[in-house]
């Protein structure tokens, strides 16, 4: 299959890119991420990314960082597990949209290698948006790969997050509060 792959950073892309080219799937990467903050976090988990793409030579689409917009879309719900459903389906819409436009079999994303992420979460907005526009998500749990995608970033030094990415998450690891 022709698959388009949301990154959400390159240490979980890493995993599930060589798995699914293995399988024999055709794998473009798809980086959308307008939670990611601040800024120089989103630079850094970017840059980190062309560097892996560039030695893999994947193919990775780069769409615009409309923190903005993203951001006043976000603080209608600043809970746990409500936001990050919030954000998963913010982005894997935008991922889904620009799949169908383009011919892709089927999409899938990152998110399902963290062991961070609401997994049945992720599953289940990746399924619904599916419906929505009439491409398939492929589902496969890549969390048994998350510690290989973390030791091919060491390998490659590729600059690994210590959160999730959004406002909310950051201030909550490193303030030690929590949203629950």
């Amino acid at each position: 299959m022709n698959i388009l792959l949301h990154i959400c950073c390159a240490p979980c892309f890493a995993y599930p890119h060589k798995r699914l080219v293995e399988e024999g799937h055709r794998i473009t990467g798809y980086w959308y991420n307008p939670n990611i903050h601040p800024y120089m976090e989103y630079k850094a988990r970017l840059e980190s990314l062309i560097k892996y793409a560039e030695l893999e030579e994947v193919e990775v689409i780069y769409d615009e960082y409309d923190f903005i917009d993203y951001l006043k879309y976000q603080l209608e719900e600043v809970r746990r597990p409500m936001r990050c459903r919030r954000c998963y389906e913010y982005r894997l819409n935008r991922v889904a949209r620009y799949a169908k436009e383009n011919g892709f079999d089927a999409f899938t994303t990152t998110l399902l290698v963290s062991n961070f992420q609401y997994h049945e979460i992720v599953k289940e907005v990746g399924e619904e948006i599916a419906k929505k526009y009439g491409v398939p998500f492929y589902y496969e749990d890549f969390r048994i790969g998350y510690q290989q995608g973390k030791e091919i970033a060491k390998i490659y030094s590729l600059y690994s997050q210590k959160y999730c990415g959004c406002l909310i998450s950051e201030w909550e690891r490193f303030a030690g509060k929590s949203l629950k």
